[in-house]
């Protein structure tokens, strides 16, 4: 045997999930999770509850940025909820099903429950606007495109480069409330996996297209105060891109196969 090194070629590795992040109360602040569980409809507690004007239409974060500020808590089956209020005080119980109500989700109907008892007077209160809570009837209608569509994502590299945009040295990736963050992959690269299946975690998920952004990017995760032009940075280094959303940044994609997703777990194109 001739003399020499051997080279072997090693591979990549593979990006990993660095956040899991969701909002019980759709509009609400994002709630922290070591782990979660991909259902068909995407992680069961996540948008369950949303909040509606006296006029029956839908409340989020465009409308009312200081609910930002309130954090909240629910089980799986949506049947006890706690809000955490800045100042400290906590607000819990069991949920009691009122009058049924149906709201329009950006064209799409999603039928629910008005929610009895203090939760909705207190987050009146609190951000001085007059709302109802209301539970949706099943879980993952209140994601923003649906249960089929619950599941998003968008990389540190991705955050990075619109930090550079915007002339930080980096950027809070829960301006974007993106179900996952990762790391590990180049600047958009996440923008390649659509049309294709990629296992993360124990689950596989099929991405579909592109998030659209709005307003709610510009506020402080913390405060809801407006802080940082993101869609003017979107609008300049980002209007080349082919998207069915304006100003996009980060990917959506449907559950194709179910399965615990927990921080540190790879993600993989299969």
């Amino acid at each position: 045997m001739t003399g020499g090194s051997v080279h072997t070629i090693q591979p990549m590795a593979a990006a990993r999930v660095t956040s899991i992040s969701i909002a019980p109360v759709k509009g609400l602040g994002l709630r922290h999770l070591d782990q979660a569980m991909l259902e068909p409809t995407g992680v069961r507690e996540n948008r369950r509850f949303y909040l509606i004007d006296d006029a029956g239409r839908l409340v989020n974060g465009k409308r009312v940025a200081a609910l930002v500020q309130v954090q909240a808590e629910t089980d799986l089956d949506g049947m006890h909820l706690a809000l955490h209020f800045p100042d400290g005080t906590m607000l819990g119980g069991e949920i009691h099903a009122g009058l049924p109500v149906e709201t329009d989700f950006f064209g799409r109907p999603v039928p629910g429950a008005l929610v009895n008892g203090d939760f909705s007077e207190a987050l009146s209160a609190f951000a001085s606007k007059d709302m109802r809570l209301v539970r949706a009837d099943h879980p993952g209608a209140g994601s923003d495109r649906g249960a089929d569509a619950s599941v998003s994502l968008v990389s540190r590299a991705t955050l990075d480069r619109l930090a550079q945009e915007v002339g930080k040295a980096s950027i809070d990736g829960r301006r974007f409330r993106m179900l996952f963050g990762i790391e590990g992959v180049d600047t958009h690269e996440e923008e390649s996996w659509l049309g294709r299946s990629i296992a993360i975690g124990d689950a596989v998920v099929r991405f579909e297209a592109l998030v659209g952004r709005c307003a709610v990017t510009t506020q402080n995760p913390e405060t809801g105060v407006v802080d940082i032009d993101t869609l003017r940075a979107l609008a300049a280094y980002r209007a080349d891109v082919v998207s069915e959303e304006p100003l996009p940044i980060g990917i959506w994609g449907r559950v194709e196969q179910p399965g615990p997703v927990r921080l540190g777990d790879s993600v993989q194109p299969q």
